[in-house]
């Protein structure tokens, strides 16, 4: 399944470094509250008995 890529990541600003998003020098006050807001909803899925936030059944039986 393709993944949606947020508009702001099409800006001449925007730079894709892995693990490092950022916007260049000088990128307009809104395009940095949509990269704020989105790096703000991003949630770690860490809980106990899960991978990437799906519940696994354990003990594991084939």
């Amino acid at each position: 399944m393709p993944r949606i890529r947020p508009d702001f990541t099409n800006s001449p600003y925007f730079v894709d470094e892995p693990g490092n998003w950022h916007l260049k020098p000088g990128a307009p006050k809104e395009l940095q509250i949509e990269l704020e807001q989105y790096l703000d909803s991003l949630t770690i899925e860490d809980n106990a008995g899960t991978i990437n936030g799906n519940q696994i059944q354990y003990p594991y039986n084939r």
